[in-house]
């Protein structure tokens, strides 16, 4: 094991812990609606959830240049924030109140997505710049190319496997766009509208 910080460690960890107060901050909001008798409020917690993750696709408009408009890192950074908040709005609205099928492969295709989405923020662009600095440092310390190479070699291929997220990603927020509008158009079809 290198002296230096691992990529796991410094990358991989902090994308966990996201991904888990994602988890805890859901559990712990349909908690507090449990606990002050709002249970029907984390019902329509699905229509802001999904409006917001709406909103956030400005970042990939603007990334594919199908709008003009906004500072790309300002978007992205707003894209980051409402997905998550958004994904949580969600997950409290599902909870555990529902028996259909459609519903669970929404929420799965939605943990998937936001799981996807993490992985690029957290571990392709930061794993990037860890192995430049670890490269850097044991080349000053005085450590021959080939050296460093092997000493390196576990964490290059981590960020090698990492960089193929991208193609993975938009599959994958297809398949949760239309289990979502799968369950949205059911709850339509199926609503009680009298």
């Amino acid at each position: 094991m290198p002296h230096s910080i691992s990529v796991f460690r410094k990358e991989v960890l902090p994308f966990i812990a996201m991904f888990a107060m994602l988890i805890l901050a859901a559990i712990a909001g349909d908690a507090l609606l449990h606990r002050l008798q709002l249970v029907w409020v984390g019902r329509y917690l699905g229509i802001p959830g999904t409006l917001l993750i709406l909103a956030s696709f400005a970042y990939s408009m603007r990334k594919r240049k199908m709008i003009a408009s906004g500072n790309p890192k300002t978007l992205l950074s707003l894209h980051e924030f409402m997905t998550w908040l958004g994904s949580v709005m969600i997950l409290v609205h599902a909870g555990v109140h529902f028996n259909a099928i459609l519903p669970w492969l929404a929420i799965v295709g939605m943990l998937v997505n936001v799981a996807s989405g993490l992985t690029g923020k957290f571990l392709l662009d930061r794993s990037r710049r860890h192995m430049a600095a670890m490269k850097e440092s044991l080349l000053r310390r005085g450590m021959h190319e080939d050296e460093v190479e092997k000493e390196l070699f576990w964490n290059a291929a981590a960020v090698d496997a990492m960089k193929k997220w991208r193609a993975l990603h938009i599959p994958i927020t297809l398949a949760f766009a239309v289990f979502a509008l799968g369950h949205i158009l059911s709850i339509f079809l199926f609503w009680n509208w009298k």
